[in-house]
């Protein structure tokens, strides 16, 4: 491990800001890696901002601009999540995805598509016809005309996956801090000194992965920023888990310049989804539900698979993702001030987390040894996923909780007696999901408030759990 710096034994090797899956990736990377690290998240959970509504696939990066960070960051973060889920009992659900074209235009296209996959490292990318797409999933619309098969797409726990990786940070010596937010800064040529609505923190290096607020944390701190974050809607809908029979694969659309459109796709927790819109606006924090727009999203996965007519929503969400002026990542070292900015992580952040930290570490001045593999410690993840055993198929569950998900008054009171529990509600519920079913939480929502008394910063209302997902 890393030796103090001479009269700076308060000050940190590195102070990571904003507990989304790249802060908390990147809190990982460089605790690993052998630095003091603290992790500010201005929340009282992580996984508040942009990480935590997104739609759960890990990407072999088959459609990423080629050459670009975003590619080699996707396809480092999809190496390593796969060499590491086992060992922290992540659920990781082979799925595939085609990319469908649903009408002649779409179809001129999709040749482009495979190309640009194989000029990626993609190689077992192809081309199909109209009745392979029909073999693979019977229960598409005639309309679908061919596809470009990408076999390498998986499923995963969205919510579990960036937990495990501040948790392993955590046992190796890693501090976090929450209800804390950056309001200022000074640096000496050597130190920063931040300045928090929780006191002064103290350290060497800064990593802003402030994500929505990536801007104008370095407009507070530095006075000014090279980028501007522009905040783009997703609206997404979750149909009930009997919908989950009609899909294998991850269906996308043909991308277009400013989108890559709305994916139908399962997820682990047994649902099938529709979603993302991509719907810009100004406000940082809000995202709206519009009910023309999720008739639209659903009336979109009717036509595309028409038995879901009639079949009941489980659950609507929006969210929103950190886009800038351009569509690369906005990844810069400042020059002399120890800073480094992870901006304009879009949708594919999830699978690319573990590579920007891995590149990020790169940038790094600093040098520290790293743990030993062989003294590494390993968090355990409970299990969220449906196509794994769940806690309530094992004997001393005590009671179901919630009824919809099949929650355990064993997982909620593992989840609040962590050694990082939930913060508040939302947190719960990503841990659990407790009140994430058809009822949203109407009938668990009074025994959920009972049990988490005193544990949330945000105490809920006797019989309230309603959250947007």
């Amino acid at each position: 491990m890393t030796k103090p710096f001479p009269n700076q034994t308060d000050a940190y090797d590195v102070i990571v800001v904003g507990g989304g899956v790249v802060g908390c990736a990147m809190v990982r990377r460089f605790t690993l890696e052998g630095a003091r690290v603290l992790l500010l998240e201005k929340s009282p959970d992580i996984l508040s901002g942009a990480s935590k509504g997104n739609s759960a696939i890990l990407h072999t990066g088959f459609d990423a601009p080629t050459g670009s960070l975003e590619l080699q960051c996707m396809k480092e973060g999809y190496r390593e999540y796969l060499e590491i889920h086992a060992k922290m009992s992540l659920p990781l659900l082979r799925s595939g995805a085609m990319v469908v074209a649903w009408n002649d235009d779409d179809l001129q296209k999709l040749t482009g598509i495979v190309q640009q996959a194989h000029d990626n490292g993609i190689a077992d990318v192809s081309l199909i016809d109209r009745s392979r797409v029909r073999a693979l999933e019977p229960s598409l619309a005639f309309s679908a005309l061919g596809a470009a098969e990408v076999p390498g797409e998986f499923l995963i726990d969205p919510w579990s996956a960036p937990l495990g990786y501040l948790l392993q940070a955590f046992m190796h010596g890693a501090q976090v801090k929450f209800n804390t937010e950056v309001i200022g800064g000074q640096f000496d040529g050597e130190i920063w000194s931040l300045d928090t609505t929780n006191g002064l923190m103290r350290g060497r290096t800064i990593i802003n992965c402030a994500g929505l607020f990536g801007d104008l944390l370095e407009k507070k701190v530095l006075g000014n920023s090279n980028f501007s974050i522009y905040p783009r809607k997703g609206q997404f809908v979750v149909f009930d888990k009997a919908a989950a029979r009609y899909l294998t694969n991850i269906i996308l659309p043909v991308p277009n310049e400013r989108t890559k459109g709305i994916v139908l796709t399962k997820t682990v927790y047994g649902n099938l989804l529709v979603g993302p819109t991509a719907e810009e606006q100004e406000d940082r924090i809000h995202a709206g539900l519009d009910s023309g727009v999720l008739r639209q999203l659903v009336d979109a996965a009717v036509e595309r698979i028409p038995a879901l007519e009639g079949m009941p929503v489980t659950a609507t969400y929006a969210a929103l993702r950190p886009a800038t002026e351009k569509k690369e990542y906005r990844v810069h070292q400042i020059e002399g001030q120890n800073w480094i900015t992870v901006g304009g992580i879009r949708s594919t952040g999830l699978t690319a987390a573990l590579g920007i930290a891995k590149h990020v570490f790169s940038l790094y001045e600093g040098r520290h040894l790293p743990i030993p593999p062989a003294s590494l410690q390993w968090p355990s993840l409970p299990n969220l996923a449906e196509h794994l055993t769940r806690d309530y198929q094992l004997p001393g569950y005590g009671e179901i909780i919630c009824h919809c998900e099949m929650v355990t008054l064993r997982e909620i009171e593992n989840a609040l007696a962590s050694v990082l529990p939930p913060g508040d509600l939302g947190g719960l519920k990503r841990r659990t999901r407790a009140c994430m079913g058809r009822c949203q939480g109407f009938y668990c929502g009074a025994r959920v408030a009972e049990l988490s008394t005193g544990h949330l910063s945000i105490p809920l209302a006797t019989g309230v759990c309603h959250e947007s997902r």
